[in-house]
């Protein structure tokens, strides 16, 4: 007879939903932003000299909100950071799309990378102390929220554009949509904080023991050495995200000579294979382990690299990119649980510093395969996340869950 599946409290399965809705709203937003870039530059007449210095000053300032995060976190938690910031983020996309000068666009931009960078790493925290109530893998069901907002912000822009709405209407009616939907997510579950697994009712000593735990954690810093590995792990598998996401359309047309409609399916069929590999991915990682799921995504992302390299014809390119998709997509989430894991004490610190790699991998990444392909080919050019990703294999054994302690041996009765 098998055993009855673990029953979590209402209020941690509405926890959990909430989280999920703030995902899905966050991708949306970033979505929006990323694809009208073009409009952003014509709006703003920015130079395309100066665009590369706007971009790239966004995850720059990401970087320091993650890292701002931490202390933040430390006084108010990640759940109130969570509630003020997702709701700013999209007044920084609404002002993003009512200026007119520079300067305005400057300041919209850096406000939206700094809230960014905290949203980010406040997500993911409660994600991690979520999945550590769980008991079992759930980080990736929150990253397959955001790639479904992914898709659906990136629709919305296409409609934005084919209907000629202009950023200060797409923009703006955006954010007065997701912003009351952002603060209904952030104020209405209450047990998003870490804690051990919660099967059952808890015991009269829990709180007194996690307040405890909090208070060591917060007089003992996380060192970074334990994470470099990880940190490392998330940095190539976005160098590999930022590699298809600015590059994929331009090898296709550029490289393999297909019309821009078709081309713009190799980022399509990216993200709807990384929103499918999401949807199962906990599964996957609650039935083989997450050590196996880590090698055959990076093993998978780099054979997709390689057949989008070589690829005779646009569908060959589109299919690479599309098998590319699949095997990253759960790398990222588990890059966080596995921080979370190693740090159980303090896993908002780890967090927010393997949050940084996010925004590192987003600034290597697009400069490297841009530099390699003016040098060379895009062919070439993709070669280099692949190898990349390919380093993630060495790392994999850096996700498995920590050993559970082996109980000393009762030491024998003396003999007289």
């Amino acid at each position: 007879m098998s055993a009855a599946p673990p029953r979590f409290p209402p209020g941690l399965r509405a926890g959990r939903a909430a989280l999920a809705v703030s995902f899905l709203l966050q991708g949306t937003v970033f979505a929006l932003l990323v694809t009208c870039i073009p409009e952003i530059q014509h709006r703003y007449a920015l130079g395309d000299g100066l665009l590369p210095v706007f971009l790239a000053a966004v995850p720059v300032l990401a970087g320091v909100g993650s890292i701002a995060s931490e202390r933040l976190v430390r006084r108010t938690g990640a759940r109130a950071v969570l509630r003020v910031v997702q709701p700013a983020v999209c007044l920084g996309l609404a002002a993003v799309g009512l200026g007119g000068t520079l300067w305005q666009l400057a300041l919209s931009l850096a406000a939206f990378g700094l809230l960014v960078g905290a949203l980010d790493a406040s997500m993911n925290m409660l994600g991690v102390g979520l999945q550590h109530r769980y008991g079992r893998s759930i980080m990736i069901g929150f990253h397959a929220a955001f790639s479904l907002g992914a898709i659906l912000g990136a629709a919305l822009a296409g409609l934005g554009s084919h209907y000629g709405l202009g950023l200060p209407v797409l923009f703006g009616t955006a954010a007065a949509v997701i912003a009351p939907l952002a603060l209904l997510a952030g104020t209405f579950p209450r047990p998003l904080a870490d804690g051990t697994p919660t099967t059952g009712p808890a015991g009269p000593g829990d709180a007194v023991r996690e307040a405890a735990e909090a208070a060591e954690a917060a007089a003992r810093p996380v060192p970074w050495r334990p994470l470099l590995p990880l940190c490392l792990a998330m940095a190539f598998a976005y160098i590999a995200d930022a590699s298809v996401s600015n590059y994929s359309v331009k090898y296709l047309t550029d490289g393999l000579g297909s019309r821009e409609d078709l081309a713009k399916l190799s980022y399509l069929g990216y993200m709807v294979a990384m929103l499918l590999g999401r949807a199962l991915g906990d599964r996957a990682v609650q039935r083989f382990g997450a050590v196996p799921v880590v090698r055959a995504g990076a093993a998978l992302a780099a054979l997709g690299f390689g057949e989008a390299a070589v690829a005779p014809a646009a569908w060959a390119g589109i299919a690479g990119f599309t098998v590319l998709g699949l095997g990253i997509c759960a790398i990222i989430p588990q890059v966080f649980a596995a921080g979370g894991r190693l740090f159980p004490a303090d896993s908002d610190a780890a967090v927010a510093r393997l949050n940084l790699f996010n925004y590192v991998g987003f600034l290597v990444g697009s400069p490297l395969v841009g530099a390699i392909a003016d040098a060379s080919s895009y062919r070439w050019a993709l070669l280099a996340p692949m190898l990349l990703v390919l380093a993630v294999l060495p790392l994999a054994h850096r996700f498995a869950p920590a050993p559970a302690p082996v109980p000393a041996p009762a030491e024998a009765p003396a003999v007289g």
